[in-house]
């Protein structure tokens, strides 16, 4: 089962959510403040790349470290 992240609106508290891929999270809320429909963002490790089929010409060890600096060549 998939890990999301999503950040509330309201109080910006960032939090994790076990889902299933068919799920669109329609009914998940805040666990801090209560508040509905939270945005789902690009989790960290998701957006790592260097997967099955990646080609950012980077040489790719299955791991971005803690430092984010994972460099994709856009920008």
């Amino acid at each position: 089962m998939p890990i999301y992240e999503y950040e509330c609106k309201k109080c910006g508290k960032i939090f994790e959510v076990y889902q299933r891929l068919s799920e669109k999270g329609e009914d998940i809320k805040c666990p801090v403040c209560g508040s509905e429909k939270p945005v789902k963002r690009v989790s960290s490790f998701a957006s790592c790349g260097g997967g099955y089929g990646s080609n950012h010409g980077s040489s790719s060890s299955g791991s971005c470290g803690g430092g984010g600096g994972y460099s994709s060549g856009f920008g």
